[in-house]
């Protein structure tokens, strides 16, 4: 096919050259990252127009996140590219083509192929800034969330605090006034309902003063098999009374880490009774410890229905539950969070296959 030949022509090209590129840093500069989606569709659209034969033409922009085409491909295509870069990093692919029946690659003129490299630089720089700006938010709800949770631990420890004492005379006069009634009566079983209430929000207040630091900890070099262990036998019958199995691994015969052994305790209580929980009749609960040079991985996976995307990054938060009310404070995971935390360690979770969490503490050895 010709090209065009008079300085006129020529001229044309390169004005339609020159605006695309002003339109395309335009609307870069005007961009919405929150729809980038939009700003890219638009850019192809632009770098269509610009071509010689942009009636013909087909322009395509492909990441690993969006993939947009200025028309629907229909026919083998004679094209050129150029290559998206992010951080120096190869992140997709800006191709303009030409239908092959009709076109060859000497079609393309020498200033479209440098067009077409300058704006995949210029569409590189934008996903680029795009990732910025999403690492800076990431990095900014962290920051609110650690304000939130260092302010609720000061508000928590407090509360529980103020709540021991009351607590401890409600226990201690309601086991006096039980004493003088006869067991099996009306007035000791309300005597009852009240000590194991009062128990319970003890046990709430003690997950608080967890969650909030308070608890001072005994940290003792230990072989933690034997702690996980007798947790996981003090479980046994609730395991039992829902019919779910488990199996208890161990890498090594003696597994030993310097942790306060109490907490250890805690965090397998936790983790465990949530996974029974959530864990369907017949199911097996899997407790897997494992400890190399740098420190001990141990990981709880169940068969449930797992966590969904939309709470996956809230489950530690504190009084943040999926459970009906009265099943539970919301407080589990995030005292299990700060006891890890509390011992230099990391926890998070990803779905067990082909169904159900696993959470992965890693503790360092120290």
């Amino acid at each position: 096919m010709a090209k065009t030949s008079t300085t006129k022509e020529q001229l044309k090209e390169r004005i339609k050259e020159l605006t695309c590129l002003y339109e395309v840093t335009s609307i870069i500069v005007n961009c919405d990252y929150n729809n980038l989606q939009k700003c890219l569709q638009e850019i192809s659209f632009r770098l269509k127009e610009a071509l010689l034969y942009n009636n013909d033409a087909y322009v395509e922009i492909k990441t690993k996140d969006y993939f947009i085409s200025s028309e629907v491909l229909s026919k083998n295509m004679v094209s050129i590219s150029s290559d998206l870069y992010v951080s120096n990093q190869k992140e997709g692919v800006l191709k303009v083509g030409y239908p092959d029946d009709k076109f060859t690659e000497s079609d393309f003129l020498y200033e479209e192929k440098q067009l077409i490299t300058k704006i995949g630089l210029e569409i590189g720089n934008l996903l680029e800034r795009k990732n910025d700006l999403d690492y800076e938010e990431l990095l900014e709800r962290k920051v609110q969330r650690a304000d939130r949770v260092n302010i609720l631990g000061e508000i928590t420890a407090g509360i529980a605090h103020e709540l021991n004492t009351p607590l401890t005379n409600i226990l201690g006069f309601a086991e006096l006034l039980k004493s003088k009634f006869k067991i099996e009566t009306q007035e000791a079983n309300d005597i009852d309902k009240i000590i194991n209430n009062a128990i319970f929000t003890r046990e709430v207040v003690k997950k608080l003063m967890f969650f909030a630091c308070e608890m001072p900890q005994q940290k003792v070099f230990v072989n933690i098999n034997e702690v996980i262990t007798d947790a996981i036998a003090l479980l046994d019958p609730t395991f039992k009374k829902h019919k779910i199995s488990y199996k208890l691994n161990f890498s090594n015969p003696t597994i030993y880490l310097r942790i306060d052994t109490i907490q250890l305790t805690q965090v397998m209580f936790n983790l465990v009774l949530n996974a029974i929980y959530f864990s369907p009749p017949e199911s097996i609960i899997t407790v897997d410890v494992t400890n190399n040079v740098n420190g001990v991985k141990l990981s709880i996976s169940d068969e449930g229905d797992g966590i969904k995307h939309n709470i996956s990054d809230k489950i530690f938060n504190p009084f943040f539950t999926t459970k009906p009310v009265g099943d539970g404070a919301g407080l589990g995971l995030s005292v299990v969070h700060g006891i890890i935390k509390s011992h230099n360690g990391t926890i998070k979770h990803m779905p067990n296959k082909p169904k159900g969490t696993i959470f992965i503490i890693n503790f360092p050895n120290l």
